[in-house]
């Protein structure tokens, strides 16, 4: 069953002095209930407004949207109380308590002071804030903010979670403890849109990957599918230095079936091959012919950021300091 819908969805800015930005260019989308769709791109690309017309935050030029068969743009009130959703940054008070924070969003969620205190003390258990729950969130770390902005997301216990590049800014640490809770909520029956700028969250999370580029979705599939799509095997070196970075490059793109890809300041390469055993004694014999000392090398399977540098022409992390449009 299909829980969140939308079909063509167009949405344009035109910014002071500046040109139109067609931040949505006919997105359409299908998430089935009970499952992770993880939209996937750079920012810029349209994850965000896409978000936006979802949540009845903003209306759509054209296109259509629904939420369990609710029209999103016709009937924008049933809807926003079927959701959860959780920004980029987290929506709290920092003046108050966890614990205040989620029994004011139960209270304006009309549960009543009873049922808000319960839920409050329900989701306070849930995320691991009990020793927290006392302390003004202004002293809270940045991951027991997100697990309290999220918390604020699920007092109604919605059945569809709308998730905003929600590890955005975490610690390692932090971010592998939210994905359990998301995992964990989805293994509840919740359904979940979920935008990301990591690879690694998405081919974790995610049951479906959207890949969107340019207000559109290009493609889509689970992470083996697009993987799979991209064909062939890699070979990826690593350089003890950074050195002679055209030799490098020119000896991958002799032995390679198409681009050499440097990565980690330039210490990291990879380059697609057709016959990985051969290719990567060919490059590791010509790299250490030149006098370039190697860290690592080896050959592995297409990745995601593969996937996304076939289908953009450019890998996702050399965005990750532009700013959504809208």
């Amino acid at each position: 069953m299909v829980f969140i819908e939308a079909s063509e969805l167009v949405k344009t800015y035109t910014p002071k002095g500046a040109p139109v930005v067609r931040a949505l260019d006919g997105l359409s989308l299908q998430v089935p209930q009970g499952t992770v769709t993880a939209l996937l791109g750079p920012n810029g690309a349209g994850k965000t407004t896409t978000v936006k017309v979802l949540t009845t935050l903003i209306r759509p030029d054209s296109g259509s949207a629904a939420i369990d068969g609710v029209d999103v743009l016709a009937d924008p009130e049933a809807v926003r109380r079927m959701i959860g959703a959780s920004g980029q940054y987290a929506a709290v008070d920092e003046n108050l308590t966890g614990f205040e924070n989620l029994e004011m969003v139960g209270r304006l969620y009309h549960l009543g002071a009873r049922r808000a205190r319960e839920r409050a003390r329900e989701l306070i258990e849930l995320f691991d804030l009990v020793e927290a729950q006392n302390r003004v969130v202004k002293g809270f770390s940045g991951g027991m903010r997100r697990r309290i902005d999220l918390a604020g997301a699920l007092v109604i216990n919605p059945p569809v979670l709308f998730l905003d590049e929600p590890t955005t800014g975490l610690d390692p640490r932090s971010r592998l403890a939210l994905w359990d809770v998301i995992e964990n909520l989805v293994s509840g029956g919740t359904t979940v849109l979920l935008t990301t700028q990591y690879l690694e969250e998405a081919d974790r999370l995610a049951d479906s990957i959207s890949v969107i580029d340019g207000g559109r979705v290009i493609a889509e599939g689970t992470a083996d599918e697009l993987k799979a799509s991209v064909g062939g095997q890699r070979v990826a070196l690593t350089l003890v230095e950074a050195d002679e970075t055209e030799v490098v490059r020119g000896i991958l793109q002799r032995y390679g079936s198409g681009e050499a890809v440097p990565s980690n300041e330039g210490k990291t390469w990879v380059v697609p091959v057709d016959d990985g055993p051969a290719a990567l004694s060919l490059i590791v014999g010509a790299v250490t012919g030149a006098g370039l000392q190697l860290h690592d090398a080896g050959m592995r399977r297409p990745t995601l950021d593969d996937v996304f540098l076939q289908l953009t022409g450019h890998a996702a992390e050399e965005h990750e300091t532009e700013q959504e449009a809208a």
